[in-house]
């Protein structure tokens, strides 16, 4: 194989006791570490260790009833990520907020301090929300439409964008024999008026290290797409074949000029989940003993849910069965995820228990078993065949499988010329190599002298 010199990108996804849904029951993991903030501490420097580009925390607003089953709780993801901002120094800190169930406002605060807090190293993980069970906790209304989330996304970030240039790079004077601590002329109203928010403005603090955090967006339907080639700047994504890896970054980043933007302006992240052993067969053992660990009635119902019917009365050694399933287009969230496991169901001919079983290791994102060298060769072939920027990396279980990736997959990476051998700035955008966006004033209007 002939080595380039592009660098990847890698960021953790951190989730509870690792990726696969079996991954708490593993003799090495710690379930009841998940609300421990030194278990976090731990994972993170691991990371850091690394010199991994970031940090991700998913989050949701609802308990399954499925929490008999396995670990579902999880930290609120700001509290977490500022305490995380302490215990590290270096590697970025991405956080979850949901666009329909949160206030721009609010958002953009919250942001805002965790970019201060963590000297620049601030990522926004942009979701619209999925499922009647998050809906109902923040009201008597179901879900919005999809088209209607992502409409309200778009305005959202608008006047979060708009709040985080409410100040003026040097707004702040300090000057104290004068007695002058902000020129009130270098601080903006944005007052914006839409169809989902009325904002006055300004932010209630000054313009943060980066600017912006960083935007990151996970939808991967035609709607989310589209967002993500107009807003987002680096990407989540599942893709489980490297054919359908390079036909989403082709897309994607072929929308982007009608925004004018550039294709270097987004970073794609598949996510990759690598069940690493010293020999190939100590890994597939180690995927068949994760495997030996699930509960069918855990997987029926994770596929009832995504697929919005009710599996348990068809055996699980038979084809799903596809004629009576719902068709994509009456799906209202999870789009993608849904093409993606009838996709798969019907390439690779698998009954329900094998579909089950093929998506328990990181549910539809791609995953493989082998040595640091193989796991090594199929990131560099995904980087080198215009796949990917880079991973979201998901290891199947904590903290072994991340110690397992940081001390065998990343010096291989390393000795290749595809990953740092250290940081070369301070914060994520220079992680990403990503520019701080210049501020813009086109909407906002001075605040007068009071």
């Amino acid at each position: 194989m002939s080595y380039g010199k592009k660098k990847m990108h890698l960021n953790l996804f951190l989730r509870n006791t690792g990726h696969h849904e079996a991954s708490w029951r593993h003799p090495g993991s710690d379930p009841n570490g998940v609300t421990d903030i030194d278990y976090y501490i731990k994972l993170a420097k691991i990371a850091e260790a690394g010199k991994l580009d970031s940090l991700f925390l998913a989050d949701s607003y609802g308990l399954p009833p499925t929490m008999q089953f396995l670990v579902q709780q999880a930290l609120e993801p700001f509290t977490l990520l500022s305490a995380l901002a302490i215990a590290t120094s270096r590697i970025g800190l991405i956080g979850t907020a949901s666009t329909t169930y949160y206030e721009p406002f609010h958002v953009a605060r919250k942001f805002n301090s965790l970019d201060h807090i963590s000297r620049g190293r601030a990522g926004f993980n942009i979701v619209t929300s999925t499922g009647n069970a998050t809906a109902f906790n923040f009201g008597a209304a179901p879900l919005p439409e999809h088209t209607d989330r992502y409409e309200r996304a778009g305005e959202f970030m608008e006047v979060a964008k708009g709040l985080w240039d409410s100040w003026e790079e040097d707004a702040i004077v300090a000057d104290k024999e004068q007695g002058l601590y902000v020129d009130p002329e270098k601080l903006h109203e944005i007052n914006h008026v839409g169809r989902h928010f009325h904002v006055k403005g300004p932010l209630n603090l000054p313009r943060s290290p980066q600017g912006h955090p960083v935007l990151v967006q996970a939808g991967a339907s035609d709607t989310g797409r589209e967002f993500a080639s107009r807003m987002a700047e680096a990407v989540f994504t599942a893709q489980n074949t490297l054919e359908d890896g390079r036909s989403f970054y082709a897309d994607v980043k072929g929308r982007m000029a009608k925004y004018g933007r550039s294709p270097a302006q987004i970073k794609i992240l598949p996510g990759f989940c690598p069940v690493i052993g010293d020999t190939s067969a100590e890994a597939k053992e180690k995927e068949r003993e994760l495997n030996e660990l699930t509960q069918p009635e855990y997987g029926v119902y994770r596929l009832s849910n995504l697929l919005k019917m009710d599996l348990r009365g068809y055996p699980l050694d038979g084809p799903l069965p596809f004629a009576e399933l719902a068709e994509n287009h009456e799906i209202n969230s999870q789009k993608a995820r849904h093409q993606l496991y009838l996709e798969l169901a019907q390439r690779e001919n698998l009954t329900i228990r094998q579909l089950i079983l093929r998506t328990a290791t990181s549910r539809g994102h791609y995953s493989m078993s082998g040595t640091p060298i193989e796991i090594a060769d199929e990131m560099e072939r995904w980087i080198v065949q215009g796949a990917a920027d880079g991973f979201n990396l998901m290891p199947p279980y904590f903290p072994s499988g991340l110690e397992e990736f940081v001390d065998k997959v990343i010096p291989e990476l390393q000795n290749r010329g595809l990953f740092r051998t250290d940081y070369e700035g301070t914060t994520l955008r220079e992680h990403y190599g990503l520019e701080r966006p210049e501020r813009s004033s086109s909407r906002q209007s001075v605040i007068s002298a009071q």
